[in-house]
């Protein structure tokens, strides 16, 4: 049995128990309701008679017999009793000798310890049948007087009560199982639903298929959904991620391959000609170390990006003032600046403050520093510019004057060993990673970045940092 059918048939039978425990309680209040009221009217015709009679009139049975005659209701039985249980009047039976003594009857006990007092379906010993008795007692006169009315089929049915309010608990119970029904289906169909993606998920099956097509149109309905579409986008990926992670490998085999091949070939050159002369060894080594020293930068860069994508707990957050990096960054690159012509403007504020990581900071403005360097030509000029937002942010512009790059090549900038002119590149000892840290470093400080050819020529990038 399924959860929502147990979840069903158990509230179903909560709420008959309720139901039934509600009807019996309403049944009993419902008939001593009539009871009472029965009883008060009763009572109020005693009052009524004791006042009507005046001084003596109850010791008159003519004048007592006129009074229920013209005042009293159908089958309506009279008794006038005395604090010892005695008759003095009863307007059915006028042998008062032979009338039993009423002294230990409920009603008349009852009446004379509260003032009032009544049964209910008690066989009268007297005229013999089943009535509703109901006693008040006057101090004043010392009496009781007590009124009955046969207890019939008339009068059981005026104490009955409404059976119609059965049927309509009925009625009522019968919609809300329905409405219950309809809800409970509703849920079970979400719950089996779930139950067969999780079982399909677990062993690795498809999940496109028409059983897990449409849920209920319910809040259940569209997290089961919601769960599923998230499944499947997370399975989607890490099947991307997969297919980048064999073409980073790929690509990163690729970039190490050339460096190593490179001073592999170089010192075997070395090892097998022991003639060789030392100019030429010389070269060689000059050779192999530029190799090496791109394979470090290759191999740095690689565990820079690692780190990040391993996210900020791995990095160790801090205020870092930009503006000083820049500066570092300007003294740093100046003998190749002069080199190439090339002029570095800073327009930035002094003590831009952002809480980030200090070696990222460095590594977003010095990998645009380089590449600017390396690709933008001689003789032409680096700007920096920063400005901050209302929404807590740093907005900076890093751009240049030269020769820019082709729109197709905009997309694919930040990504990883991706080059616009591959075999310029590699000469100019580049990794490919440099502007993939650039990105990876600004989404880490919680920022976005473009790049775009400038309209005065040039490669521009707009990139910002949350303070």
């Amino acid at each position: 049995m399924t959860i929502g059918k147990r979840m069903y048939l158990s509230i179903l039978t909560l709420f008959g128990v309720f139901a039934i425990f509600f009807i019996v309680f309403q049944q009993y209040r419902e008939k001593e309701y009539k009871i009472e009221t029965l009883n008060q009217r009763l009572q109020g015709f005693n009052v009524y008679m004791e006042e009507a009679l005046g001084v003596d009139g109850h010791n008159n049975g003519k004048t007592m017999d006129e009074y229920v005659r013209k005042h009293g209701m159908p089958n309506l039985r009279v008794t006038v009793v005395d604090t010892l249980g005695r008759v003095l009047y009863d307007n059915l039976r006028k042998d008062y000798n032979n009338i039993s003594n009423h002294r230990k009857r409920k009603e008349i006990r009852e009446a004379i310890a509260k003032g009032h007092g009544y049964d209910i379906n008690r066989v009268s010993n007297t005229i013999h049948g089943d009535f509703f008795y109901s006693a008040t007692y006057f101090p004043k006169r010392n009496i009781i007087i007590r009124s009955a009315l046969p207890y019939n089929n008339e009068l059981s049915k005026s104490l009955r009560a409404d059976q119609h309010f059965i049927w309509f608990a009925l009625v009522v119970m019968i919609v809300l199982s329905l409405v219950l029904y309809q809800f409970i289906y509703s849920l079970n169909s979400n719950i089996s639903k779930l139950r067969l993606f999780a079982q399909r998920a677990d062993r690795g099956e498809s999940l496109d298929t028409e059983d897990l097509v449409e849920f209920p149109d319910d809040e259940l309905g569209e997290i089961s959904e919601s769960i599923i579409k998230i499944y499947i986008r997370l399975q989607k990926t890490k099947e991307e991620q997969n297919i980048l992670k064999r073409q980073l490998t790929q690509n990163i085999a690729h970039e190490l391959k050339t460096p190593v091949a490179s001073i592999q070939g170089y010192l075997e050159t070395i090892l097998n000609n022991p003639s060789i002369k030392e100019e030429t060894k010389a070269q060689f080594l000059d050779r192999c170390y530029a190799q090496s020293k791109r394979l470090a930068s290759l191999l740095n860069d690689i565990s820079m990006l690692n780190r990040m994508d391993d996210g900020s707990q791995m990095m160790e957050f801090e205020e870092v003032n930009v503006s000083m990096t820049i500066t570092q960054i300007i003294k740093e690159t100046a003998l190749q600046l002069k080199e190439k012509n090339m002029k570095f403007i800073n327009k930035a504020p002094k003590n831009i403050i952002i809480h980030g990581a200090t070696s990222i900071i460095y590594s977003i403005f010095r990998n645009l520093t380089d590449n600017a360097i390396a690709y933008a030509g001689d003789g032409t000029t680096i700007t920096l510019e920063a400005h901050k937002s209302a929404e807590d942010r740093w907005f900076f512009t890093f751009s240049d004057n030269g020769v820019g790059v082709d729109n197709k090549h905009l997309p694919r900038l930040f990504e990883r060993f991706y080059r616009v002119d591959k075999g310029r590149s590699r000469k100019m000892g580049g990794t490919g990673l440099g502007l993939a840290i650039v990105k990876n470093g600004v989404l880490l400080h919680g920022g976005t970045i473009k790049a775009e050819n400038a309209p005065q020529g040039g490669l521009k990038f707009e990139f910002s940092l949350a303070k």
